[in-house]
């Protein structure tokens, strides 16, 4: 995940920007850099098993975006023109099977004692939807153009 995050980066903020304003959503630039950022950091702190049941929190909100304003009109295969939903919905699962799981013997959290049970597992997941669901009714206005 932190590679696509990187990639929104490779050639400045302003195609990836223009893009988010192609799907509607408000604040292009913002935007842009928001997913950008948090698809690195959540993604390597995912990666390393640190602070995982937060970093599992933003993939999972991200993700979720990622569906409903690209993904889910599509189709479920991700081999369908366009992408279907069913790569970031098996991101987002392995992201929420982690943090209600906890992340291993071989984390950073393991290592640090900061893991998390499956109860607040479980509240970060559900949290990464609300936080999406919020995002989504302030700021994608679908079949506007930023």
């Amino acid at each position: 995940l932190a590679v696509h995050g990187a990639n929104k980066l490779r050639n400045g903020l302003a195609g990836t920007a223009s893009w988010f304003g192609s799907i509607g959503m408000r604040w292009p630039r913002g935007q842009a850099l928001t997913a950008a950022s948090t698809e690195i950091v959540a993604g390597l702190m995912f990666a390393a098993g640190f602070l995982t049941a937060l970093s599992a929190s933003a993939i999972v909100a991200v993700m979720t975006v990622a569906i409903v304003t690209v993904h889910a009109r599509v189709g479920f295969f991700i081999f369908l023109p366009d992408g279907g939903w069913e790569y970031c919905a098996s991101i987002a699962t392995v992201a929420a099977a982690v943090a209600v799981g906890g992340a291993g013997r071989l984390s950073i959290d393991h290592l640090l004692g900061t893991g998390t049970g499956p109860a607040a597992g479980v509240v970060m997941v559900l949290a990464g939807v609300l936080l999406a669901s919020v995002h989504l009714a302030a700021s994608w206005r679908p079949g506007a153009r930023a």
